[in-house]
């Protein structure tokens, strides 16, 4: 499955900050399928949407 990355975010929030989680819902709200993953490599948390094919 393909995804385009819409925003990343450190891993280091303060403790109870969620800012992907909160973002994510923010473009979910306006329609978009967005969903938070962790990118193991980059220590960061990456909002991402599935990607339309363009061929």
């Amino acid at each position: 499955m393909r995804t385009t990355v819409l925003e990343r975010f450190p891993a280091g929030s303060p403790r109870g900050s969620w800012p992907a989680e909160e973002y994510a819902a923010r473009r979910r709200a306006e329609g978009q399928p967005a969903t938070v993953v962790m990118d193991l490599h980059s220590d960061a948390f990456l909002v991402v949407v599935p990607a339309g094919d363009e061929d």
